[in-house]
């Protein structure tokens, strides 16, 4: 149990935790805004598709 007390101090104090901690929310925090901005514009690009594809039937009809 000393040892795990000991160990917890340490953790605490050493500033590099918290810099790995900070670095890893931001990361998090950048993927969600990319795998967002790829659903985004792949919908976007979809309809923009789709619509394309229905006036180039509706014109050669």
């Amino acid at each position: 149990m000393k040892k795990l007390m000991t160990m917890t101090r340490q953790f605490r104090d050493d500033e590099n935790g918290a810099a790995m901690v900070e670095y890893t929310v931001l990361l998090g925090i950048i993927t969600v805004a990319v795998i967002a901005t790829v659903v985004l514009v792949g919908t976007w690009v979809s309809g923009r598709w789709t619509a394309l594809n229905s006036a180039l039937t509706t014109a050669t009809a």
